[in-house]
């Protein structure tokens, strides 16, 4: 029996697949009726994974391009980046194979992709018109396991007698959701001369829910005229409206607007809001050395206090971290990480600081002190005990012992005078206690306010 031609077979077994990658399609309830390979495509409204490659797709492709061209409409394509199964290079279009890199038809340049590992967080763009913002909304949908491919555009190298040609990318690309590097992972190019607008979106999508995009949202943005041209219910002729139908999309169209300006601002808003909060965030919850010590200062300077850095001003170790002074009382805080249960270690240190500072500021006693720790910071802080030693340590000591967790929470809520009371050794009220970070649990009041044994001049 004589062997088949291995072009057939392939030929073959692409359409197979693509039959199968496109199955699952409702064509009719979304108003849509495909054209494949070996069809005419000249009247077609918009290409789907449209291929270069001559005898797959290639004049097909340029049948449509040259359909829209001749009706002055714009050529509307959607093509998709990468392969969702890694292990399967066979399911693609009829049109071509969705790859890692997708080429423009008669114009310089490409979008190259590379994928993002698994758990990559997307978001919108900003400034999004009404059909990209509902496509982006779509997409954002997807599996949390469904993969994504960070955009980037790309020169052409052309191989040529006299070397390699290189021509730079042509048209704009316009980001549609984008990556926590603000690279497009979804995208729309526009040709420099408006002739073709390409949506770029990640394989492994649901075809039904793009081609409803396509149907509702695409062209009557993009190619109105063609859904004019089929009577579709999707779409009807400003010009041939009610004038009940004119009020209702124009305040549609009115709300969408300001829906849009008013996201925009409230996104940016959120961005600034947590651009400024991380730091603290960061430094009071997870935090050691110097960036704790500095998101400690920042609260306490919030709370009104006079914060003086003593790492930088007596110069490494010599006394506890930081000065606080506040109506009169001059407190010594130290400010420490245990990546796991606090030693007393670290209340020994704060006293030899103590003991210390007569000799370092006899002129300047202190009238008060604080530890400070970020106790257990390796767990989640729902998962950290509320308290940094138990009772029975923390009651013998002339100073209180504070989470930098309860910090956060403080001024997180703003409560200064929380902050105020606790480094200040002064008893909270019971209507002052509040839930902590750690699980919800009620961090118990700081003791009474007690006069350090060396009293304000300083001596011991």
């Amino acid at each position: 029996m004589e062997e088949p031609d291995p072009q057939a077979v392939d030929y073959v077994r692409d359409r197979f697949a693509a039959s199968a990658k496109y199955a699952g399609i409702s064509w009719t309830k979304h108003g849509a009726e495909p054209r494949w390979l070996d069809t005419d495509t000249s009247t077609c409204a918009a290409a789907i994974n449209p291929s270069h490659f001559s005898g797959r797709g290639a004049g097909e492709f340029d049948r449509f391009l040259s359909g829209a061209d001749s009706r002055g409409e714009p050529a509307l394509i959607i093509a998709t980046m990468g392969t969702a199964d890694d292990d399967d290079d066979r399911g693609w279009s009829v049109f071509g194979r969705p790859d890692g890199r997708v080429d423009f038809r008669h114009f310089a340049g490409g979008i190259v992709g590379e994928r993002l590992l698994a758990g990559a967080e997307v978001s919108l763009a900003a400034g999004l018109d009404a059909a990209d913002r509902d496509l982006g909304l779509r997409l954002l949908n997807r599996p949390a396991d469904a993969p994504w491919w960070a955009m980037t555009l790309q020169a052409t190298a052309l191989e040529g007698p006299r070397g390699t040609t290189v021509r730079e990318p042509e048209g704009e690309l316009v980001p549609i959701l984008v990556d926590s590097l603000d690279k497009p992972v979804v995208a729309r190019w526009t040709s420099g001369n408006g002739q073709q607008i390409w949506y770029v979106i990640p394989d492994g999508v649901d075809w039904n829910m793009v081609v409803d995009w396509l149907v509702q949202r695409a062209l009557p943005e993009h190619v109105p005229a063609a859904l004019r041209r089929v009577r579709s219910r999707h779409h009807v002729d400003p010009a041939l409206e009610t004038l009940a139908e004119t009020q209702a999309r124009s305040a549609l169209e009115e709300l969408e607007r300001r829906y849009l300006e008013d996201k925009a601002r409230l996104e940016g808003e959120l961005k600034r809001a947590r651009q400024e909060a991380e730091p603290m965030r960061s430094g009071l919850l997870y935090g050691s050395a110097k960036e704790l010590e500095d998101a400690v200062a920042a609260v306490l300077r919030a709370a009104g206090f006079a914060v003086t850095d003593l790492d930088e001003e007596l110069g490494g170790t010599l006394s506890a971290d930081l000065l606080a002074v506040l109506n009169g009382s001059t407190c010594l805080v130290e400010v420490k990480a245990a990546a796991g249960a606090a030693g007393e270690k670290l209340i020994s240190q704060l006293q030899r600081h103590l003991e210390k500072w007569p000799r370092l500021r006899p002129g300047q006693p202190v009238t008060c002190a604080a530890l400070i720790v970020n106790h257990q910071h390796r767990l989640d802080p729902a998962e950290r005990p509320a308290e940094v030693y138990q009772h029975k340590v923390v009651d013998a000591l002339a100073f209180p012992v504070i989470a930098s967790g309860d910090l956060f929470r403080w001024w997180r809520t703003q409560d200064w005078p929380a902050v105020q009371a606790a480094v200040l050794g002064q008893a909270l009220s019971g209507g002052d206690r509040d839930a902590s970070p750690a699980g919800g649990r009620e961090t118990p009041a700081v003791g009474r306010r007690r006069w350090l044994p060396w009293g304000r001049n300083g001596t011991a």
